[in-house]
């Protein structure tokens, strides 16, 4: 949108901002990647104020939207909360994971929405090893290495197949840990995984993973892990360190902090159009009412899918958000110069998934692909995707170094609680213990 206003912003007459609390865009399909060390985290990120040059980035939360006096509240990282006003809004914070009311999830699980939360998956995954290969307890060796991630959709088989993929390989660096004792386990409510793949596809990454070792269970939900104690609706129970949780995400919770228009399930109404809007049937092209100078798009909008595909409206991910984006913004620039809106239609192009080093699925265009073709599938596309031609040469140059050595096996798990050993010296204590205790 900043290239198509870039000569009325210059010339002062339209401001556009972006309002988010962090100062870069993450590109979520490397979360597992970078979890699993194959790019550097930095690269799997956009840093806003390079990416929009033409653009004012206020870095802070929005925590209310009040459209009818065109106000906003946000809250910077300091000081007191302030209102911003608006001629229109784009609303896009995208979804967030979907938490139950599971005992012990809150406290012991991890998501896998942002970089931040795959870097602490990777140090902690890592130093799981540590304590498996310097305890005398069985029970404490046994729970460090076993792994359970919670839903078997594209973000959870990625990211177990990534992260299987790397404790394959850093095990061979600890003599005192027998590879057998490595235990993954991949839990699914349905009676499958991966279905963006097809079922064709989705069971060959099924029976993949298998043969890797992965103990996949269909058809069972976790129960309980309080302390760390798994409990399966299935009546398997064991103690595991590490809970990934994938199951499914949920709009965004600043949509409750507004006065638009939200679906039944949480989601900002919106016609084909983009436009916030109500009256609109589910995989129609209908305007509907609309909401002046109110946008949305992405995975917190229910926007209708007016193919052939059999769910009514688009669901939440980066397929569709790249491309209503680009429609959004064109709709914007047609709104400002007084052209007609065009609805977003779009082509089913299938999917593609990594399940570690030179290993994928891929199902596009009704061409199926496996094994190491998958995986280039894989890489490419999304290489494709990343915004800049800097962004992306770091990540093929993180690839090809990767390629030609051995995968680092490097934690960092300080950098979570780097101030620690500092506050522990200035006041006497043991930076050591410090450090352990906020670990």
């Amino acid at each position: 949108m900043s290239k198509k206003l870039r000569s009325d912003i210059k010339r002062g007459q339209v401001e556009l901002m972006v309002i988010d609390p962090n100062q870069h865009m993450t590109y979520q399909p490397f979360l597992p990647e970078a979890a699993a060390g194959n790019i550097s985290p930095r690269h799997g990120v956009v840093p806003l104020r390079q990416a929009l040059k033409h653009c004012t980035i206020v870095t802070a939360g929005v925590t209310e939207i009040r459209h009818a006096e065109r106000k906003l509240t946000i809250q910077p990282f300091t000081g007191p909360t302030r209102e911003i006003e608006y001629d229109e809004v784009i609303i896009a914070p995208g979804s967030v994971s979907r938490p139950l009311p599971i005992p012990g999830l809150a406290e012991i699980a991890i998501g896998i929405k942002t970089m931040g939360e795959a870097i602490w998956l990777r140090n902690h995954v890592l130093q799981r090893f540590d304590i498996a290969a310097t305890t005398d307890d069985p029970d404490v060796r046994r729970k460090a290495l076993t792994f359970v991630t919670v839903g078997g959709g594209f973000a959870g088989a990625e990211t177990l197949g990534e992260l299987e993929d790397l404790t394959s390989t850093v095990v061979e660096n600890y003599p005192e840990i027998d590879p057998s004792e490595i235990k993954w386990y991949l839990v699914e409510y349905a009676d499958k995984i991966m279905p963006e793949v097809g079922p064709q596809m989705g069971a060959y990454a099924a029976r993949q993973l298998t043969k890797r070792g992965v103990d996949i269970r269909l058809g069972t939900t976790l129960k309980s892990c309080e302390g760390g104690h798994v409990v399966l609706t299935d009546g398997e129970e064991f103690d595991s360190d590490t809970i990934i949780w994938t199951a499914g995400v949920m709009p965004n919770p600043l949509l409750k902090q507004t006065d638009l228009p939200i679906g039944p399930k949480g989601h900002l109404e919106a016609n084909t159009r983009l436009q916030v809007a109500t009256g609109v049937e589910a995989g129609t092209d209908q305007i509907g009412e609309v909401v002046e100078d109110a946008w949305g798009a992405g995975d917190s909008t229910q926007v209708p899918d007016t193919t052939d595909f059999p769910l009514p409206y688009c669901t939440p991910s980066a397929q569709h958000a790249v491309r209503q984006a680009a429609i959004l913004a064109d709709n914007v620039y047609r709104r400002h110069v007084g052209r007609e809106l065009q609805p977003y239609k779009h082509k089913y192009i299938g999917s593609v998934a990594g399940l570690g080093l030179y290993k994928g699925v891929a199902n596009t265009y009704g061409f199926k692909a496996k094994g190491l073709l998958a995986w280039l599938m894989h890489r490419g596309y999304h290489l494709s995707r990343v915004p800049g031609v800097g962004r992306k040469g770091r990540i093929l140059a993180d690839w090809i170094v990767g390629f030609f050595t051995k995968r680092e096996m490097v934690q960092l798990g300080e950098i979570h609680a780097g101030r620690e050993p500092f506050e522990a010296i200035a006041a006497g204590s043991d930076p050591v213990r410090a450090q352990k205790s906020a670990e």
